[in-house]
């Protein structure tokens, strides 16, 4: 899975939009949206709220995690635990690009968040190669990474995964009865 198909699954998340128009309710193969009507709060899929914004036919309310505060929060929780604290959207890097890149105008204090959720992410990256490095150096066999997106997963996942080929290829060859140190790929 690439980083796309990531983005791809977090547009099915729900978002609030304030439409400008009129229209009844629509029914979809993924459940039945609206009705819509000017200035009404309705919750649609990312992947239709930014279509109807892109051709004004919304406002989108940012998600209530989407705030200057909460986000410095979660910025200085994730600094100061050394495990990986829960994020406020599974999609949260992915929603807040998309938001931010189509709909900064109805996003109070953009920038800033922009900044926070880039802060998040690095501290989380930084755990994530500390905890990889930790794990492969001490030869362990299995690891437990609790409240990891997948797209944090997905970023790590060519490196880990090399690493462990790479580990299990080496013991193989330490084993007694191994192929006189012939490499075996698997």
């Amino acid at each position: 899975m690439d980083a796309s198909e990531v983005e791809f699954l977090a547009e099915k998340e729900t978002v609030t939009i304030i439409p400008n128009f009129s229209l009844d309710k629509i029914y979809l193969i993924g459940g039945d949206l609206g009705p819509f009507n000017p200035s009404l709060p309705v919750d649609v899929p990312v992947w239709l709220a930014l279509n109807l914004k892109q051709r004004q036919k919304c406002r989108i309310v940012p998600p209530a995690w989407m705030d200057v505060e909460k986000l410095e929060e979660i910025r200085d929780l994730e600094r100061k635990e050394d495990t990986f604290t829960p994020v406020p959207s599974p999609y949260y890097m992915e929603l807040t690009k998309l938001l931010l890149n189509y709909a900064s105008d109805n996003i109070p204090k953009a920038d800033e968040i922009r900044t926070l959720v880039k802060d998040i992410w690095d501290t989380r990256i930084a755990k994530l190669r500390l905890s990889a490095d930790s794990f492969i150096s001490q030869l362990e066999a299995h690891a437990k990474l609790d409240n990891l997106t997948l797209m944090e997963i997905n970023t790590i996942r060519t490196f880990l995964l090399d690493s462990l080929n790479c580990m299990y290829k080496l013991r193989s060859n330490l084993q007694p009865g191994s192929s006189k140190g012939q490499f075996k790929d698997f």
